[in-house]
């Protein structure tokens, strides 16, 4: 099949679907509920710094603080290509009359996360274009990684800490691949379903650059791609932001509870239908939410040994620790209703140590 050439990874700042700033970004799926914030319901847990962004010259404005989850770590909202958007802003002056934007290409990360701004190629990418009065803006039509600039006058800012992803459609998927990588059918396609499981509407391109971006504080993106096809670039992979809001929230909710979580290994991210079948004689479900880019398989490794640490300080290492990472997401789940969703507790099975699944499936399921 024609290969299409390979997507530049976009960072910028869209959350489709927002209606007021106290609302979730992710509030728009119409199964989820809302649910309002107050210190009380933060559990004791540290209110997390407001994020800022990098001045170019004296634009005061930024994101609102809710734009990156209720962790206010997510550092990525994924989108289709062309789509409207209400951008999550916040001016910290009245806002000028005339507000214009663009998008700047992000080509690739380094290790340590920083991003790599490089000169725009394509007109569509560099012309600026007039911001509506509520904020609202259209993604680039070209998928990749984008950054957003805004400019009144002589005046601008570049924004960070909120990266804009734009997805490769669905339908471009040609017999279960997508230039060249082996995605597969999803058991929901060709059903016109509307639900948790119809099938995606699009898939991040990663590829050697931009593998190490950081999706959030903890995470990069290469975590969650699917556990074959190694030499195959570029790749495809479903990250859906409420699940890594939730998995930082856990991480969060250990801590504020005396238990050390400084790092979350991910065993099994998103599964590619074609990678999920193989499976299925081994438990699988048919329908795994990992094909579905909001459940992970994880475990807490603060040593980075890749075996589940010892968190209840018994002096073993077994489902106790999965245990209590369970307790962790229910006190999440309660303080966050919108993430709702599965937790599972595997034993160790002599090839991986004990871990437990984590989805944001929208209706509670324990195993």
């Amino acid at each position: 099949m024609e290969s299409r050439r390979s997507s530049i990874v976009i960072v910028g700042v869209v959350a489709l679907g927002w209606i007021a700033p106290a609302e979730s970004p992710w509030a728009s799926r119409p199964q989820e509920a809302t649910a309002s914030e107050s210190s009380a319901e933060a559990g004791g847990l540290p209110a997390p710094a407001t994020v800022q962004s990098a001045a170019i010259v004296d634009l005061e404005v930024g994101y609102r603080p809710e734009a990156l989850g209720h962790s206010r770590v997510v550092r990525v909202w994924p989108v289709l290509p062309g789509e409207r958007l209400t951008l999550p802003l916040e001016w910290r002056e009245p806002r000028p009359e005339r507000v214009s934007y663009r998008w700047v290409v992000v080509e690739g990360t380094e290790e340590s996360g920083a991003v790599e701004l490089v000169g725009v190629a394509l007109a569509e990418k560099s012309a600026p274009r007039p911001l509506g009065a509520d904020g609202v803006a259209v993604a680039p039509t070209e998928p990749g990684v984008y950054r957003l600039e805004l400019s009144a006058g002589a005046r601008s800012r570049r924004l960070d800490g909120l990266e804009l992803i734009v997805q490769v459609p669905f339908h471009l998927k040609e017999d279960g691949y997508l230039n060249g990588y082996h995605i597969g059918r999803y058991p929901t396609e060709g059903r016109n379903r509307t639900d948790r499981y119809a099938p995606p509407a699009g898939f991040i391109e990663v590829t050697p650059e931009n593998q190490s971006l950081r999706v959030s504080e903890h995470f990069r993106l290469r975590e969650f791609l699917t556990k074959d096809q190694r030499s195959v670039w570029p790749k495809y992979v479903v990250v859906d932001p409420r699940l890594l809001d939730k998995l930082e929230l856990v991480m969060q909710d250990l801590n504020a509870h005396g238990i050390r979580a400084e790092r979350m290994a991910v065993m099994s991210g998103f599964r590619t239908p074609q990678y999920n079948r193989k499976g299925l004689s081994r438990g699988r479900a048919s329908l795994s939410r990992h094909q579905y880019g909001d459940a992970a398989d994880v475990w807490i490794d603060n040593d980075g040994d890749w075996y589940m640490d010892d968190l209840n300080g018994d002096g073993r290492r077994d489902t106790r620790d999965a245990r209590v990472m369970r307790d962790a997401v229910d006190r999440v789940e309660r303080r966050h209703p919108e993430l709702v969703g599965g937790a599972g507790i595997y034993r160790d099975n002599g090839v991986h140590g004990p871990f437990i699944h984590i989805d944001a499936r929208g209706y509670r399921a324990r195993w």
